[in-house]
């Protein structure tokens, strides 16, 4: 990460982490959302977006997630090296409006002459230079007061997208421009007319201006808005390093989004053009354009193989799960380790529908992710039969269980890398590799990680119920509730 400048930074990035991306399932689900995903490359969706504001122009970021994703946006940030990012936690989850309420408040009580930057964790951009440049360049009109929005000129028919109608007069490229409106996400027919019309950019979602503009603006457009984030911010409190707005207050917000709330009813609005390689990746469709390809327009990521296909997208999330494709054209294929979506790609905004489908049939696939994050590590169920599930559970370093019981259950675990430090009622020892421990029915149980790398174990279940709310914590050091 770059050296952060010494002194007054110029631009306060406000990172919004708190989406489900439902159109990327099933490698993007409610309790493992795409923004955590490596969708390109090695890193998540989140971590690039942290290394976009790392440079000098900027200063420590303020990032507000939901309370499920706090030590995952915290895990993240630390794995590559920012330590210094700021995390506010949503109670609940409020749609854009509240998160970017919350900021602005919080924000311009520090110090209303604060120029904030406002971006999604999910986006991508593949020429960073650009982007600051066009940050730069937007900074003049937010220095003086105005809303700034940024704007992607439009090189196909996309229907995906919002968009910014532009006024007639001022410069017709590479500086700000008046918007007359913002246009919803258009048919076919009118994304067409919009691609060619001039007057027409993408909508980017990233808006920039200072703290008193932005509280003008709440206060003349969304008035009701900002009470319940006062509130919020007043009966918050900081909690391990996080800083928790209060949960009775925050659930009186409505669910609105920023552009609804504020931005297409505020006075006038300055567009700046984006010319970056920016996309949302809001689908699938979306991953494959950003994706390296073949010469037939094929993209495989992972153990995916592609034979005599064409202008389509295959991916294998899980090591030993060999997915193969013969003769598509035009096809989206995702592979995890519990489900499959195989679909035409112009159908990819549509994959929404089939999450809803699911829910509504009680799929746990449709919110769970095979792998189960959590702050002291992660597990994932490789079995699950009638009385008895197997997990894999990975304790990082310094990770520690929450002191617990189970009504229904006994369980067996096994080590089979590090170390682990396990306490059975008033009895602690080791358990070292290939070493295991049984815990009975109604037993007080915790294991903790003091070594230096990851310790993994085998997890055997066996009991007339198995769900994870039958624990009962009676220590924590995450602060979780006694019932889960």
């Amino acid at each position: 990460m770059h050296d952060r400048t010494k002194g007054t930074a110029r631009i306060k990035p406000v990172i919004l982490c708190g989406g489900t991306g439902t159109r990327l399932w099933p490698a993007s689900r409610a309790e493992f959302p795409k923004q955590f995903a490596p969708l390109l490359g090695r890193e998540s969706l989140y971590q690039t977006t942290l290394r976009r504001f790392s440079g000098p122009m900027f200063d420590a970021p303020l990032i507000v997630t939901h309370e499920d994703y706090r030590f995952l946006a915290t895990d993240q940030a630390h794995d590559i090296g920012l330590a210094d990012a700021e995390i506010v936690v949503e109670p609940q989850a409020r749609d854009t409006a509240a998160a970017v309420a919350a900021a602005v408040t919080l924000l311009h009580a520090r110090d209303p002459e604060t120029l904030l930057l406002i971006a999604p964790s999910d986006h991508t951009i593949t020429d960073p230079q650009a982007f600051e440049d066009a940050v730069a360049s937007a900074t003049c009109a937010g220095v003086d007061g105005a809303l700034v929005t940024f704007g992607v000129t439009p090189d196909r028919a996309e229907t995906g997208y919002g968009y910014l109608e532009l006024c007639d007069d001022g410069p017709k490229s590479g500086q700000a421009r008046r918007v007359r409106a913002f246009r919803e996400k258009p048919d076919a027919e009118t994304a067409r007319i919009f691609q060619h019309s001039g007057q027409h950019l993408w909508n980017a979602g990233l808006f920039l201006f200072r703290a008193r503009a932005g509280m003008d603006a709440f206060e003349k457009h969304a008035p009701d808005l900002l009470a319940p984030a006062r509130d919020a911010i007043h009966t918050g409190a900081n909690d391990l390093g996080f800083f928790r707005l209060g949960a009775e207050s925050w659930d009186k917000l409505r669910r609105i989004s920023f552009d609804y709330a504020v931005m297409e009813k505020a006075d006038t609005i300055h567009a700046v053009p984006l010319e970056a390689g920016w996309s949302d990746l809001g689908a699938w469709d979306a991953v494959w354009l950003g994706a390296p390809k073949d010469a037939d327009g094929v993209s495989t990521s992972g153990d995916a193989t592609a034979i005599d296909c064409e202008d389509s997208y295959l991916r294998s999330d899980v090591d030993g799960i060999e997915l193969v494709g013969l003769g598509l054209t035009g096809i989206v294929a995702v592979a995890t380790s519990d489900a499959v979506l195989i679909c035409p790609k112009d159908r990819a905004q549509d994959v929404k529908r089939a999450v809803t489908e699911l829910s509504a049939a009680g799929a746990r696939q449709a919110h769970e992710y095979p792998r189960f994050h959590r702050p002291w590590g992660w597990y994932e169920r490789l079995c699950l039969g009638d009385r008895f599930q197997v997990k894999r559970i990975m304790v990082k370093p310094g990770g520690v269980l929450s002191l617990q019981s189970h009504l229904h259950r006994s369980e067996h675990w096994v080590v089979v890398q590090g170390t682990a430090e396990v306490t059975i009622d008033d009895e602690v020892k080791l358990v070292s590799e290939n070493e295991s421990v049984y815990i009975p029915l109604g037993t007080k149980h915790r294991m903790a990680n003091h070594g230096k790398v990851p310790m993994y174990l085998i997890e055997v279940q066996t009991g007339a119920y198995l769900g994870e709310d039958d624990i009962i914590r009676h220590e924590d050091v995450y602060n979780r509730p006694e019932r889960v």
